[in-house]
């Protein structure tokens, strides 16, 4: 008996089958293809997500043993519009990354109480969120969203799989129309806005499944009709799950292009705190729990963009771990603030760029490379101390999984810095897995989420631990420095923009 995951990230969809002790039998993966439009937005297309999503369902389900149950998950805030009664798409998929809706999103803000909102939805209005991306539909075509249904990634493929309609709690609360306070749609903000609750879909506990397969997709896909197909969530805590990261005193880490860090919560009221952290908070995947989160947009993004300023042609990697292997073991004493795209939750400033602060002559580039490690990781060692901070609890491990976690003295600066143990999972696909195992539970494959992690065959951890005499002086360079020059940067770049928008 075993599991179908689904995983539709921002640049691949994947599918993996698993076995019931978390056994990874077969992982197929291919790109995400995201177009640009004439007018300039970026786009991803229904009909080729649903292609890409059917090849790798193919390729792990063809001559695969008994499938029990199937879970999907998926990157957040991309969604579109489809016709409640034909399913066919009224919108192509609008990417989370497109800032389209900007203008909306100022409307957002303009137009209700950022504390009042944050209290209800556990968010601050963006481009980034469903409501923004629905009302900028709707300035472009006010006609499309009569008998139309915002769904997400992993709404829309459920729905191609069962001809159901329906999310989970996880993705319905970056739509900026979900209460996380009631896990219901805020109907009274909707008609605010002229839209109805029933433009989204029913919302269930993740892993819930919103219907069986049907016999007319099932043999196309090399599936048996009536298999139970479960939402089980947003990436990220799906991801956590997966590394049983749900009690106080450790939180993961995302390492990848972005880097996240999810701790998780009891379920609680949001306070006036909470917002002024500026921490994001969400419905958990797993049963009775919040999650508070930060990110870092351009974090495995800072090294590869380093990797092509190095050299006349792109670094590979066994040159970028030469490199490092050549550096002084001490910190380099450069401050690098990780800023290419802006910065995200605690502190989400979309205004401000990044820096190098403290470069000499004697500096070289595996110099150059280092510090570029060590600012990503100044960066999460401040969205670790506001978790710290907002939760009042000690945060002494770190959980880290994805491809950084393939840069050992990444993680040896990251447990220096921090003074944390860092523990690098070997698990490459967290979030297949932990959709497997979500669908398992909501499905009854297993009793409940202890039932499926007492049965877990875990992968090895690799554990990095400080070294106290680094410690002592990445601490200095932190406090000293980074957290100063971090609010001058800030504001350089906000006044910046006021003389250039006073100039125009």
């Amino acid at each position: 008996m075993t599991i179908l995951a689904i995983d539709i990230g921002t640049t691949h969809c994947k599918a993996g089958l698993f076995a019931l002790d978390g056994t990874a039998l077969k992982i197929a993966t291919r790109p995400m293809v995201a177009h640009r439009a004439s007018s300039g937005e970026a786009y991803f297309d229904p009909e080729a997500l649903w292609a890409t999503a059917s090849a790798v369902i193919r390729k792990v389900a063809d001559s695969a043993g008994p499938i029990a149950a199937i879970g999907i998950a998926s990157m957040a805030e991309t969604g579109l519009l489809v016709d409640r009664r034909t399913g066919a798409a009224r919108s192509f998929f609008v990417p989370w990354f497109d800032t389209a809706a900007q203008p909306q999103a100022d409307l957002i803000r303009r137009q209700s109480d950022p504390l009042e909102r944050y209290l209800k939805t556990g968010l601050r209005a963006s481009f980034k969120c469903s409501l923004a991306k629905i009302l900028w539909l709707r300035a472009r075509d006010e006609s499309v969203l009569h008998g139309a249904i915002w769904l997400s990634a992993a709404d829309y493929i459920a729905y191609r799989l069962t001809g159901n309609f329906g999310t989970d709690c996880s993705l319905a609360g970056y739509t900026f129309a979900f209460r996380v306070d009631q896990r219901a749609w805020d109907s009274d903000w909707l008609r605010a806005w002229r839209l109805s609750a029933d433009l989204f879909p029913s919302v269930n506990p993740s892993g819930t499944p919103v219907g069986d397969v049907r016999s007319d997709v099932a043999a196309s896909l090399s599936l048996t009709a009536g298999i139970p197909v479960s939402i089980c969530g947003h990436d990220h805590p799906t991801a956590a799950f997966a590394m049983n990261v749900t009690s106080p005193g450790k939180v993961f880490d995302s390492m990848g292009t972005a880097e996240t860090l999810l701790g998780a919560l009891p379920e609680r009221i949001l306070t006036e705190e909470d917002f002024r952290s500026g921490l994001i908070y969400g419905c958990h995947v797993a049963n009775g729990c919040g999650y508070w989160l930060g990110s870092l947009s351009a974090s495995g993004g800072s090294v590869e963009w380093l990797r092509a300023q190095l050299n006349h042609k792109l670094l590979s990697y066994d040159e970028i771990d030469a490199l490092l292997a050549s550096a002084r073991p001490e910190p380099t004493g450069i401050l690098y603030f990780p800023y290419l795209v802006g910065s995200g939750p605690p502190h989400t400033d979309p205004l401000i760029r990044g820096a190098f602060i403290g470069l000499s002559a004697s500096h070289g580039r595996a110099d150059l490379l280092k510090a570029v490690l060590e600012g990503t990781v100044y960066e999460v060692e401040f969205i670790r101390q506001t978790g710290e901070h907002i939760t009042g609890q000690s945060i002494p491990t770190l959980i880290a999984a994805g491809g950084g976690t393939r840069n050992r003295p990444w993680l040896q600066i990251k447990a220096d810095v921090s003074g944390c143990r860092i523990e690098a999972s070997a698990e490459p696909e967290a979030t297949l897995l932990g959709a497997a195992l979500v669908a398992g539970i909501g499905s009854g494959l297993y009793a409940d989420d202890v039932e499926a992690f007492n049965g877990l065959r875990l992968k090895p951890v690799e554990v990095f631990l400080p070294d106290p005499e680094r410690h002592a002086v990445y601490r200095r360079l932190y406090e000293q420095g980074y957290l100063l020059l971090q609010e001058a940067l800030r504001q350089h770049f906000n006044e910046r923009e006021k003389e250039l928008a006073e100039y125009e």
